[in-house]
């Protein structure tokens, strides 16, 4: 399912602008719903299980009136003990209908995840990088079939 075609085409991302890097926003909005479609009221700390994938952890943050701030990340078990890579904080503006990668871990252990940032890395800002490679790791979520719902 492609939630970006609620998107105006004439509102597409383009890199370096504001209205470009808002249109990110809103698709990371959209893929963040379709990945929690109870984001508005979900509370507390949440696991999606999918075969083929590794678990999605997602933990409620900070709840107010008009934002969630959410951490999404997968554990990964190596040698040196427990890394979350991708590790990423993301605020939810539930009246404007947007979403921003506040944080994303790094160096990535992932070659997908380290080509991504390293694709982006020339744009106009680290809120290009981050968004661009949130709303990348939303749509793959979504793909491998992970889904949050409220207890």
């Amino acid at each position: 399912m492609l939630l970006d075609s609620r998107i105006v085409p004439q509102a597409a991302a383009k890199p370096k602008t504001f209205v470009g890097l808002m249109a990110l926003y809103e698709s990371n909005y959209l893929r963040l719903l379709h990945l929690i479609p109870d984001l508005a009221t979900i509370d507390g700390c949440y696991r999606s299980r999918v075969a083929g994938d590794c678990d999605l952890h997602v933990d409620v943050i900070e709840r107010c009136r008009y934002t969630v701030t959410l951490s999404l990340t997968y554990y990964f078990e190596t040698p040196a003990g427990r890394v979350a890579d991708p590790d990423m904080r993301v605020r939810a503006y539930l009246d404007g209908q947007l979403a921003e990668a506040m944080r994303a871990s790094g160096p990535h252990q992932h070659a997908e995840l380290r080509r991504l940032f390293a694709a982006h890395s020339r744009e106009l800002n680290e809120r290009w990088r981050r968004n661009t490679v949130l709303n990348k790791w939303l749509e793959y979520l979504s793909d491998q079939g992970h889904l949050i719902l409220d207890r």
